[in-house]
């Protein structure tokens, strides 16, 4: 059995944390947590960075001063906040692994099954996007944008 990394510990306690207040934020000071993990502030920074984004349903208010507060707000948003968010977040130009992240977490939060996530890896991959490399980038967010524009105006109706 493999050791947990650092990284996913933090995580874990950090969304227990936000569990056990039955809250929707959280407050750490980056400091304590360090110390308390024995870990660079910095890699308090990375999980936060990596594993609290909006795309999985965070917002980070980070407080200067003072050790480093900082709040962690578990968003409960309306479908149409979400999408909103969403392409937002992918903007004009994204890069693959960006856009496999935003995949991988709409199918994790049920939006889409697994068939529709396969289906939108390939419309978005590399192989598919088959222009110059200075533009598959934009060309991968306009994809991914209106696939997921479909996606959440079809809502369940055939």
């Amino acid at each position: 059995m493999d050791m947990p990394r650092i990284s996913d510990l933090i995580e874990m306690f950090i969304k227990e944390l936000l569990q056990d207040t039955n809250n929707t934020s959280v407050e750490i000071q980056r400091n304590e947590l360090a110390s308390y993990f024995n870990c660079a502030p910095s890699q308090i920074n990375y999980v936060l960075t990596t594993r609290f984004t909006i795309d999985k349903g965070y917002l980070i208010e980070s407080k200067r001063g003072g050790g480093g507060h900082i709040k962690i707000i578990k968003m409960n948003i309306d479908r149409n906040q979400y999408v909103k968010i969403l392409l937002d977040q992918i903007g004009d130009s994204i890069s693959k692994m960006k856009a496999l992240s935003i995949i991988n977490m709409l199918k994790e939060k049920k939006f889409i099954t697994e068939r529709e996530a396969v289906l939108m890896k390939a419309a978005i991959s590399d192989r598919s996007i088959h222009t110059p490399m200075n533009i598959k980038d934009e060309i991968r967010a306009n994809l991914l944008k209106h696939m997921i524009v479909a996606i959440f105006n079809h809502n369940g109706r055939e």
